[in-house]
């Protein structure tokens, strides 16, 4: 492997001139740093900028790997453009490439797979099953969208919910999805679309997934099979290469705590019986007895979430929780007799497809009964606890915690798995430095390079700061009227595209409802995050607008690619500090003051260091772009800490102007 890559990525080798490739240097490095780590079966973690081709300097090396020792490479992505990047252009430009080869042309029949969570399938056991009993399980409008779905599935090609148009109704689409246990080898034939895929996945030398689905995974426990000592991420023997990788502790905070919501709980207890619809599993396969204690643990969990949301979510939507027994445990007893109840039906039907449907009820109902106790013990010490009230209606209540510390969680699944594990992001450095970033993940003996962009900043970028607007902390109006003034200013100023990235949403709806009206005037098509469309949606409108002007929060931040003059300008409306009053960033903070430490520079400066890099990163994504950066804090010119913002911006300068000088002084490219 190691040879190959070298012959791959050498100054005139395979891949020089392939496709319109040229050589990169910097690829060169990562690539060779990949191969020897995966080789030796160690972490790596890998700083790649934009534009240094990390995409082909992991994939080439690792699917030589894969192929050579057959065993599986697993590639997670943060986003869902990168990893339908990886699969519908990286992969087949891949295969091609080995095509053509005669040294690599063994590599070119590699398979490939893409793994979704099961609920995503269509399983022809359980589509089967609802059509035999459609009459007491449906509405007569649902029976219409039953056989609209048995209409499909004689058509998918993968049996995926996001293949039919329009998409299933909900409801329907849970009595015929593959999450369930009726959906298994022992019940399901060829035909089954879930089956299907997993022969796939099973021999695939290359497995793409998501991050929350990957954590998911394994914060369940995996799917390694052969017990203690085999080696492997996710798969037996597996190795790993994770892109986006600044997302990592973000991630891994969100799935290795708790999540219990008075929804979750509503639709699982609705799924064995509903009581005014008169349907569910225990409706087929339960007595009235059975269909009682479901209806018995629902006014119980009715009462239990109502209780926790009057008493402390009246005046906030998010609580932190500090002592245990918020709540008397009402939900216990309902709970542990149903889960009896359903071990007891299993059992009976043990070996049948209904038998394997109740015993998984019984274990998810354990699940959920042994959450809500380990949330009212605040069982964890090392976790923070909090309630949240969401919903349109504001009536969800959701249970939840988080580990204060990701590293020992993240050490033990990653970076002690005895395979290679390669970590990869554009931003993964504070000032040049990877340690921070080793330490968050756990990652403190894991070799890193870090490799800067190839591209020339000083000649495709300039960096704007308004020094005259109003810091955060000021009069809400006029922090909202300096905002939308220098808005206004910049966007119909420039030529192209631009992307606005907010930390309030309700900051962008104040500037939106004032900006909009000025920039369908300019004729610039205005789009905003929230309103309906996907993020993948919304970065396609804004491609096809070429001068369109994009809102958008958190999510924005990071994944969105919009090469070319479609996107000429990212404006950076404030700092991206995570609010310091989340129960998450609150406990975090008394954490690493308590060992003495500086919670701000050892947790807030980073985390927004890394975001506002991947901010300013959605600019310039090829050689060809030029474009604008606009600051709209003057923090970073009036606080200690700004210095390491500036330090972060890719060119060399940036220049400070204020309404009186800002004619002059901003200078957009033509």
């Amino acid at each position: 492997m190691r040879a190959h890559t070298a012959a791959i990525f050498a100054d005139g080798g395979w891949l020089a001139g392939f496709s319109g490739l040229e050589h990169r240097p910097e690829q060169e490095r990562i690539a060779r740093a990949i191969a020897g780590a995966l080789h030796e079966d160690r972490a790596l973690l890998c700083e790649a900028g934009t534009g240094v081709g990390k995409s082909l300097a992991y994939l080439l090396p690792g699917l030589i790997r894969a192929v050579e020792q057959k065993r599986q490479l697993i590639v997670s992505t943060h986003t869902i453009s990168l990893q339908e990047q990886l699969d519908t252009l990286d992969l087949p430009l891949c295969r091609k490439f080995f095509a053509q080869v005669p040294e690599l042309r063994d590599f070119a029949p590699f398979r490939s797979a893409v793994l979704v969570g099961k609920a995503n399938y269509l399983c022809t056991t359980r589509l089967a099953q609802a059509l035999r009993g459609q009459a007491e399980l449906f509405a007569t409008a649902e029976q219409e969208e039953l056989k609209r779905i048995a209409a499909w599935a004689g058509s998918t090609k993968e049996g995926l919910r996001h293949e039919l148009h329009p998409p299933p109704a909900p409801e329907v689409w849970e009595s015929v999805n593959a999450d369930s246990a009726a959906c298994s080898r022992k019940h399901c034939d060829g035909s089954c679309p879930y089956q299907r895929a997993k022969a796939r996945l099973r021999d695939a030398h290359v497995i793409i997934v998501n991050h929350s689905l990957l954590f998911s995974l394994l914060a369940a426990g995996g799917e390694r099979r052969g017990g203690g000592g085999a080696r492997g991420v996710l798969f037996p023997d597996d190795f790993v290469v994770i892109d986006e990788a600044h997302t990592l502790p973000e991630v891994a905070t969100a799935h290795f705590g708790l999540s219990v919501s008075s929804y979750g709980l509503d639709r699982l207890l609705k799924g064995l019986y509903h009581p005014k619809k008169k349907r569910g599993l225990l409706q087929r396969h339960g007595a009235a007895a059975d269909r009682l204690l479901v209806e018995d643990s629902l006014e119980t969990a009715a009462q239990f979430f109502g209780f926790l949301r009057d008493r402390f979510l009246q005046q906030k939507p998010i609580v932190r929780v500090r002592e245990a027994d918020a709540a008397e445990p009402w939900l216990d007893e309902p709970l542990l007799r149903l889960s009896a109840a359903l071990d007891r039906l299993g059992t009976a039907r043990e070996g049948t497809p209904a038998g394997d449907e109740l015993a998984q009820a019984a274990e998810r109902v354990k699940a959920w009964r042994g959450s809500i106790t380990s949330f009212l013990r605040l069982a964890l010490a090392d976790h923070v606890y909090w309630l949240e009230r969401g919903g349109r209606a504001g009536q969800i209540v959701t249970l939840r915690s988080a580990p204060l510390d990701v590293a020992p969680r993240l050490r033990a699944t990653l970076f002690e798995s005895e395979t290679g594990v390669v970590l990869t992001s554009a931003t993964l450095a504070m000032g040049g430095a990877i340690e921070p970033f080793q330490l968050r993940v756990g990652a403190e003996s894991a070799r890193a390079v870090i490799e800067k962009s190839p591209f020339d900043f000083e000649r495709q970028m300039r960096a704007y700061v308004a020094a005259d607007i109003a810091p955060p902390g000021g009069d809400t109006r006029l922090d909202l009227e300096g905002l939308v003034d220098y808005l206004r200013f910049c966007t119909l100023r420039t030529a192209g595209g631009s992307l606005v990235l907010f930390t309030s949403y309700n900051d962008m709806k104040g500037a939106a409802a004032v900006l909009a009206p000025a920039l369908a005037e300019a004729g610039r098509p205005f789009l905003m995050q929230g309103e309906g469309a996907s993020r993948t949606e919304l970065a396609r409108l804004l491609r096809q607008a070429g001068n369109g002007v994009l809102f958008g929060t958190d999510s924005f931040w990071t994944g969105v690619d919009v090469p070319g003059r479609a996107l000429s300008q990212v404006i950076i409306t404030r700092l991206p500090f995570e609010p310091p009053t989340h129960p998450v960033a609150e406990a975090r903070a008394e954490w690493v003051e308590a060992r003495g430490g500086n919670a701000f520079a050892e947790i807030m400066l980073p985390e927004a260091l890394v975001k506002f890099r991947q901010g300013i990163g959605r600019l310039i994504r090829s050689r060809a772009d030029r474009g604008v950066v606009t600051i709209l804090d003057p923090r970073v010119l009036t606080k200690t800490y700004g210095r390491e913002f500036i330090a972060a911006l890719p060119c060399p300068r940036f220049e400070r102007m204020t309404r009186a000088d800002r004619e002059e002084i901003f200078r957009p490219f033509p």
